[in-house]
């Protein structure tokens, strides 16, 4: 404001020192005041001209450039010119922070909406709008819950009660479980926070129904077992020694099929821990699966015929503890559901494409709607039948972790009445020729 008021004095003095006196003094005092007048008059007609320009790039747009000026104007000018560049910049670092924070909101893994006091949608992510299935545009001002019609969820918003969350099914996308919760953040203004929880509900069911089936397998045989023994001890009591035989004959039954579900309870466990196998070497299938046909024979008892069948690549890179365990499923499984006089066929083949350990059988087969859940923690296709053939119900999850460590997958072909076939596909990589797996070859202990 001074250096405005020093240029304004020093422009009069000008014009009085150079204008108005010679003409005083040449002229007289009459043609003096004229020299005045008409000096002041271009003086204003020169702002004049300025103010006009100021005026024109007020009412302009903001992206309007600032004008050029001369003296007083050119100074001014300049210092309308660095503002409007350092809002020019201000507003740019507003724009790019407002871009990262939608992008960031956008990116964010659960929905969200922002709606106001009467529930109207004013903006909604790309998650909360794939959760609720909307259109950011065209459910734009829309009441939530005309397009959120979940009683539950109704409820929860008009109670206005939001220090919980609500959990519930959503009916516009069938199998999909949301945690739902509101949060005000301003007068008015509200954010509805949304949360895809399907995957913790399965686990939490899955969680449920494990601890339910481990209590229910332990607590048959430990009644078993606690129901003899307290005969047994009983002073009372006088029983016949074929009796006692045939009492510690279950007993021993019982403990067994306990030992059998704990060891497979703390296999799966291992094997849950860890999404690799261990230790692994190069196996020969070969000598493996010959052990494993005469335990199968063991058990079998005589009772099917048992064949085994090796072709092409009999070496593999794997753990062979876990290997022996998922194998051995496969050929107990098949005995087990396999009537007397049936057959159990091994195959393995290994071909540049990759190997295959098969397993057929004559046995009861499948229902087609049961070979989805069939590596599902003790799920039974038939729980009586199970039980009776000592099955824990662990076995196919096993097999199913056992096969993911190595890369390999699990496929089931059965028909009810015409037996099962079980196949582990291992992948090419896993092969090894009998060259390659020589003392000191790389892949060997890996």
């Amino acid at each position: 404001m001074a250096a405005l008021w020093f240029h304004a004095l020093s422009a009069l003095a000008l014009l009085g020192l150079f204008v108005v006196l010679p003409a005083w003094i040449m002229a007289g005092e009459f043609w003096g005041m004229a020299a005045l007048a008409g000096g002041l008059l271009l003086i204003s007609l020169f702002h004049f001209i300025y103010l006009l320009r100021l005026h024109r790039w007020l009412e302009g747009g903001a992206d309007q450039p600032v004008p050029e000026g001369r003296g007083l104007w050119n100074q001014i000018f300049a210092s309308l010119h660095r503002r409007a560049r350092q809002r020019s910049e201000q507003q740019r670092l507003l724009s790019d922070a407002l871009e990262r924070f939608r992008r960031a909101v956008q990116a964010f893994p659960d929905g969200i909406v922002i709606f106001n006091q009467h529930h109207q949608i004013e903006w909604v992510n790309t998650r909360a709008a794939s959760h609720f299935r909307l259109d950011p545009q065209i459910d734009r001002g829309q009441p939530l819950t005309n397009l959120i019609r979940q009683p539950d969820f109704v409820d929860y918003l008009e109670r206005g009660d939001y220090n919980a969350p609500v959990v519930f099914a959503n009916p516009r996308c069938p199998g999909q479980t949301l945690l739902v919760q509101v949060v005000c953040y301003a007068l008015g203004e509200n954010l509805l926070l949304s949360r895809d929880v399907s995957d913790q509900e399965r686990l939490d069911v899955m969680r449920r129904d494990f601890v339910a089936n481990v209590s229910h397998e332990l607590k048959t045989p430990l009644t078993v077992v606690a129901g003899f023994a307290e005969m047994l001890a009983d002073p009372d009591l006088e029983p016949d020694p074929a009796q006692v035989r045939h009492y510690m004959g279950l007993i021993a039954e019982q403990t067994h099929r306990m030992q059998r579900l704990i060891e497979d309870l703390l296999t799966l466990s291992m094997l849950e821990s860890t999404a690799v196998a261990q230790r692994e070497e190069v196996v020969d299938l070969e000598a493996l699966c010959q052990t494993l046909v005469r335990d199968a024979e063991v058990l079998s008892a005589g009772r099917h015929r048992i064949s085994l069948r090796m072709e092409g690549y009999i070496q593999l890179l794997a753990n062979p503890q876990e290997l022996r365990s998922a194998f051995g499923n496969l050929i107990t499984n098949a005995i087990r559901y396999t009537p007397a006089g049936g057959e159990i066929r091994i195959h393995w083949q290994g071909v540049a494409t990759g190997g295959a350990f098969t397993v057929t059988d004559t046995g009861i087969g499948i229902a087609a709607e049961h070979i989805p859940r069939l590596t599902e923690r003790f799920y039974r296709v038939d729980r009586g039948r199970s039980r009776e053939t000592g099955g824990t119900g662990l076995g196919l999850a096993i097999v199913k972790h056992v096969l993911s460590h190595h890369q390999a997958t699990l496929e089931v072909e059965s028909q009810p009445g015409r037996g099962s076939r079980f196949t582990a596909r291992f992948p090419a990589s896993r092969l090894r020729h009998p060259q390659e797996a020589a003392p000191g070859w790389p892949g060997v202990g890996v």
